[in-house]
């Protein structure tokens, strides 16, 4: 059963977070671009944000099957994995209060862009840019510990 659980924990990790990255990571240079071109990149604008919403309901799933596996194992108590848990809940709370949001903004900005708006949309691009830049370093520390797993005594 533990294997099974890993198994689905990672999948789901990689399928269901790496597209939230990519196109998270995406959506502000193509929102400049949908800004600059009255709504030329709109709809890959609106898709970047579908996958990211979407994707993100989804993506309970992965600390769902981590804390199983963690149960199974009986690591629920590690540091390293607790330090795991708080890093993806501010992940988790970065892209529900803070991206998402900033994404629908900034959709709504771009559909109905008026002149002197392109200093707002760049300054909002770049600060949605920055979140996921947090983001996907959150993620990324999160994977080197699940790899590392200090104090670990299988040798990894």
């Amino acid at each position: 059963m533990t294997k099974l659980l890993l198994s689905i924990h990672v999948l789901a990790s990689i399928l269901v977070v790496g597209p939230i990255a990519v196109a998270a990571s995406l959506f502000p240079r193509y929102a400049r671009k949908a800004a600059e071109e009255d709504g030329g990149s709109a709809g890959a604008v609106a898709l970047l944000h579908r996958i990211c919403s979407g994707y993100a309901i989804v993506g309970v799933a992965v600390p769902v099957f981590g804390i199983a596996t963690g149960k199974q194992l009986g690591v629920l108590t590690d540091a390293w994995l607790i330090t795991s848990i708080v890093l993806t809940t501010i992940a988790a709370a970065i892209l529900a209060l803070a991206i998402l949001p900033g994404q629908e903004r900034m959709i709504e900005t771009t559909s109905t862009a008026a002149e002197g708006t392109d200093t707002d949309t760049a300054r909002s691009a770049a600060r949605l840019a920055g979140l996921t830049g947090v983001f996907n370093l959150l993620w990324a520390v999160v994977v080197v510990l699940m790899i590392v797993r200090p104090g670990s005594t299988t040798g990894a």
